[in-house]
């Protein structure tokens, strides 16, 4: 498959009483391309959202970062340290349900703004917060193909505290797949069954993948739980499905 040369750059645009930053990764070459929303972890639009964002624009897509923490602390970004996972806890804990689906659901009003982008439904791509986020946002329309990594607290949680976000799972529009790893402590396996579940239940398109070995962080390389094998699995079947839903 061909392998596209990208550009990258640095982006604002608007949301409700908001200018949101983004990261925006795209072919270097004319056409139109389905478009990928990457949605990061607690840690900002680091080095490693970069990365994956780069990675989704080498394969053919428009893919773009927005800044979830905006509201909280323009410019925010930090690693995998002890230091960084509390302040990003703490920054996760003060963000609203309300306000990341107006700024999902801004950056693909932003995304249909670009003359190289195809305006029939975008994909959404998220890790840690940013895996339940992507759970979220998935009930928005233009969604149609979700990769959701390991989002903790679906079950029992949502942004600002309204009732637990897989009680929006029948409202989800398109194809969702989940990715979890068996040894993840912040997922039980019963919560992951769960999940799978309610999936079932409300007849959503999906796929539920549970990697035997791998914790939480298993797809990020700088992270000390990185597991490679699982990590290049996952990653086939997230190409395949943007290939399939988008494409």
């Amino acid at each position: 498959m061909t392998k596209y040369s990208i550009k990258t750059q640095k982006v604002q645009f608007p949301s409700e009483n908001i200018n949101l930053d983004g990261y925006l990764a795209t072919p270097d070459t004319e056409g139109i391309f389905p478009a990928v929303i990457v949605i990061q972890e607690i840690f900002g639009v680091n080095s490693h959202i970069r990365d994956v964002t780069e990675r989704i624009a080498k394969e053919g897509y428009v893919a773009i970062a927005p800044a979830i923490f905006q509201r909280l602390a323009p410019g925010f970004e930090t690693g995998y340290t002890p230091e960084g996972i509390e302040i990003g806890k703490k920054y996760k804990d003060q963000t609203k349900a309300t306000e990341l689906l107006q700024d999902i659901q801004a950056s693909i009003n932003y995304l249909y703004t670009l003359p190289q982008v195809k305006k029939t439904g975008v994909g959404s791509i998220g890790f840690c917060f940013g895996g339940h986020i992507t759970y979220l946002t998935a009930t928005l329309t233009e969604i149609k193909a979700t990769a959701s990594f390991y989002g903790a607290g679906i079950t029992n949680w949502c942004p600002g505290g309204n009732s637990p976000t897989i009680n929006k799972t029948s409202e989800i529009k398109g194809t969702i797949y989940t990715f979890f790893g068996a040894e993840d402590a912040s997922i039980p396996l019963a919560q992951v069954k769960e999940i799978e579940e309610t999936l079932q239940k409300y007849k959503i398109d999906h796929k539920v993948f549970c990697y035997e070995g791998a914790d939480h962080g298993f797809f990020c390389d700088q992270r000390s739980s990185y597991n490679k094998i699982s990590a290049q699995s996952a990653w086939k079947k997230v190409l395949t499905l943007f290939k399939d839903r988008l494409n």
